[in-house]
């Protein structure tokens, strides 16, 4: 019978809601969101170039200061303080010159015998030198050029008066030129900037200057007007998505950055820059020289970027929100007893299903929905949100046939059943692919995304953020368990998603023209395009999900043992279907927040482009947000939603792997093993998988990505498709055996990391590659080996025995 909620706990809880919307709608209208710039320039003053010759460029090379004329050179000393002559390189005559660099590499363009020639420039103690390389396939003059990691492209115009562009691989420069269409309209370029896969060109059309764009897949696209003229030769690249252009206009010559994902255009304060300046890349910023009679003036400016503490409330609400998840895992560690591996990895099989259903939905929406999908969301639109839509229907089908067919098993470690099914060896396999996955796929990925929450907020390095975080969630995790685990999700959706709308109402109450600028912004943007129905495998289109979640969601969900581990802990075949259903209910409307909130920063950054920070990651971008807009105690409580969103999955992964290794290798393998030792070990992998999870994580920090999310995708796609493909195997037919199966998995996984090598398709299509191949070779493998002889009843989808 119900129990019935005593009547003054029903007055009590109206007025704790009214007093919670009293809250929320203060803090809304608390503080107005800032419109000075985040990143100031700072402009520093060098030594004067003694020279009358006219300069053809400046650079930075082998990471020092360089200048060049015709026929001669110059550099600055090691201490900054003096300039000293370079000889001049012999294979480069001493006319006309063109300067090509980008902060770190240089390269020279000049004439001779008809041809445009071309060197890379390096310095020789004294001497500078030049490395020549193949010449353009035509001569050209008013050269521009633009180089990347992985693209070097020069332009200019021909003979006949149109422009030209060309392409090089930077590594491989003496492999040739490859021509590249040249923009509309035929006037000479100003400037020249690469930024990722696409080629920007200013250039002169009907009285205004225009900024082009060109991607191989795109072609060219009008990406606006100037405001203001470009100072020729000013245009560089700056952090993962900014341009940076000098800009002449009725207030004088400014420095002006330009946003590729969202086209808008901000003023950078603190220096200025005369308008006959020659402009070089600089280490987060701009060099030039300015002539001054017989001398140039030499400058260089750079952008600051300032930590955005946080302030005594933020902390007062991380802290509650870190106490009150300690306090739960403490709480199950004085309550349980220790010597019960039931207890320890599936909660004693008594999680109510919708406690389960929550928590399962904790673990899919981790650090990566909370953070880089709305940075990925930001940068492009909905589309991957299609994964979400169709994943419901998949899970409807692993609700009504795969979960009760293992729930009924009484597992603890969804691998067993790949030894009931098949093989002992072919559950280790599994086990052990699956623990490497979930560290190196995920763990590390998650604990990496909030770590750059934090240092974009605090200041504190990336390097101790994942420390403390790794290090907390060990502690509750290891002493709680299961039940642990599950309940702490709970509270941690409540905190993450309610700080998660917060913010979408907090953006769309401060635009100016509110929820109708809000929607005329992002659909006139397309930030909203959800569904992609064409038949390109190198782009994220519907019939790609559907054919992902068919291998991602039904045919993978039986393997993954952080999941599949909830739906173990509840009390039924019947209350583990049912947790699936309430993890479906919540997926679509979560998944919605989420993109939600990477369109509101958008439409947000659009009006206000000076909030953004040029120099961080689009990762980011979210983070910067919450540290810059948000009033005090809401950053704090958006700081504990980004804990949330990235302890719950950490936990349980840990709880899983440590299971995993627990009951899949130690209790296989020890020879006195017992309930409390199991449950021992556990605890100790529990410590010693988040310290591996901590070191893949610091690992992961040092190296410049420019999407996590996609990370997160293509390594789950090369290291987890084998072992899915073992449970189709096993549960879809009857004729798989042992080794057919561990063919499967695996060549599975050498032609996947061999389609990878050769990006021969989008990193979506990864897993369900992977998958197929093991279905597809495992099962025609198995046909040359006797059919399995034990009874498969209860093993298949063929033979199912009544829900308890």
């Amino acid at each position: 019978m119900r129990k019935r909620v005593p009547h003054q706990h029903r007055e009590v809880w109206p007025r704790v809601f009214r007093l919670y919307l009293f809250c929320l709608a203060w803090l809304v209208l608390a503080l107005p969101l800032h419109a000075e710039s985040l990143t100031p320039l700072r402009s520093v003053s060098l030594p004067p170039l003694e020279s009358a010759q006219p300069l053809a460029g400046l650079a930075v090379i082998d990471g020092l200061t360089v200048a060049v004329a015709a026929g001669h050179a110059w550099r600055l000393d090691n201490a900054g303080k003096a300039w000293i002559a370079l000889a001049w390189p012999a294979a480069v005559p001493a006319g006309n010159i063109s300067v090509i660099q980008d902060g770190a590499r240089a390269y020279l363009l000049w004439s001779a015998e008809g041809r445009s020639a071309f060197a890379e420039l390096h310095l020789r103690d004294d001497r500078l030198d030049a490395n020549t390389l193949p010449p353009l396939p035509e001569p050209i003059t008013d050269a521009r050029g633009a180089i990347s990691t992985d693209a070097l492209f020069v332009a200019g115009m021909a003979a006949d008066g149109k422009p030209r562009v060309w392409q090089a691989n930077p590594v491989d420069l003496r492999a040739g030129w490859q021509a590249v269409p040249a923009w509309p309209g035929g006037a000479p370029a100003r400037t020249l900037v690469v930024r990722n896969q696409n080629l920007f060109v200013t250039v002169e059309a009907s009285g205004a200057e225009r900024l082009l764009r060109w991607s191989a897949l795109k072609g060219w696209a009008d990406a606006g007007a100037v405001p203001g003229e470009i100072v020729p030769g000013s245009g560089r690249a700056l952090g993962q998505a900014h341009l940076l252009y000098l800009v002449r206009g009725a207030e004088g010559v400014r420095p002006m950055t330009y946003h590729g994902i969202t086209g808008s255009w901000a003023v950078l304060p603190g220096a200025t820059i005369a308008g006959n300046a020659l402009v070089a890349a600089w280490p987060d910023g701009l060099l030039w020289a300015q002539p001054d009679g017989a001398h140039y003036a030499v400058s260089t400016a750079q952008l600051q970027s300032g930590k955005l503490l946080l302030r005594w409330l933020d902390w007062i609400v991380i802290l509650v929100y870190l106490a009150s998840m300690f306090g739960i895992g403490l709480y199950f560690y004085i309550r349980e007893k220790r010597n019960s591996t039931a207890n320890f990895f599936v909660g004693g099989r008594s999680i109510p299903f919708w406690a389960a259903g929550v928590s399962l939905y904790a673990a899919n929406t981790s650090s990566i929905s909370f953070i880089a999908i709305p940075a990925k969301a930001f940068e492009s639109n909905w589309q991957y949100l299609t994964n979400n839509l169709i994943a419901v229907l998949g899970l409807a089908f692993v609700a009504v046939w795969i979960v009760p067919l293992l729930r009924r098993l009484d597992l603890m470690s969804v691998f067993s059943y790949l030894e009931t099914r098949f093989h002992p060896a072919i559950r280790m396999l599994a086990s052990a692919l699956c623990i490497v996955t979930q560290i190196g796929s995920r763990m590390s990925v998650i604990l990496f995304l909030p770590a750059l929450a934090i240092a974009t907020i605090t200041g504190i390095s990336v390097t101790l953020s994942v420390v403390l975080m790794g290090v907390f969630t060990i502690i509750y995790t290891a002493m709680g368990g299961m039940k642990a685990v599950i309940w702490t999700d709970f509270v941690q959706v409540i905190v993450k998603m309610g700080g998660a709308l917060f913010v979408i109402g907090f953006i769309v109450w401060h635009l100016h023209g509110g929820l109708g600028e809000f929607m005329h912004t992002a659909t006139a943007d397309h930030k909203m395009h959800l569904l992609d129905f064409s038949f390109d495998l190198t782009k994220a289109t519907v019939w790609g999900f559907v054919f992902l979640v068919l291998f991602d969601v039904v045919l993978t969900f039986p393997k993954d043992q952080v999941l599949m581990q909830r739906t173990l802990s509840t009390e039924s075949d019947r209350e583990a279907g049912r947790s699936i259903w309430m993890f479906a209910a919540i997926m679509i409307p979560g998944g919605f927040v989420f993109y939600l909130i990477g369109t509101a920063l958008f439409v947000f950054y659009k009006a206000n482009p000076e909030r953004m920070n040029p120099l961080l990651p689009i990762d980011a971008t979210f983070p910067l947000f919450i540290a810059a807009e948000l009033p005090m105690g809401v950053t704090g409580l958006i700081i504990a939603g980004i804990f949330a969103a990235a302890m719950a999955t950490l936990s349980g992964i840990m709880n899983s792997v440590a299971t995993l290794i627990s009951v899949d290798f130690y209790e296989k393998l020890a020879k006195h093993s017992s309930p409390k030792k199991s449950v021992l070990m556990a605890e100790i992998m529990t410590v010693v998988v988040g310290l591996v999870g901590i070191a893949t994580a610091l690992l992961l920090s040092r190296f410049d990505i420019h999407s996590l999310f996609d990370v997160s995708i293509e390594l789950a796609g090369l290291l987890g498709g084998g072992f899915a493909g073992a449970y189709t195997l096993g549960m879809f037919t009857r004729r798989a055996n042992s080794p057919g199966v561990a063919i499967g998995i695996g060549s599975s996984i050498v032609l996947t990391l061999i389609a990878w090598s050769f990006h021969l398709v989008h990193p979506y299509f990864y897993l369900a590659i992977s998958i197929l191949l093991c279905i597809v070779i495992g099962y025609l493998a198995s046909l040359l080996f006797p059919a399995p002889k034990r009874s498969l009843e209860g093993l298949t989808i063929y033979s199912r025995a009544p829900s308890k």
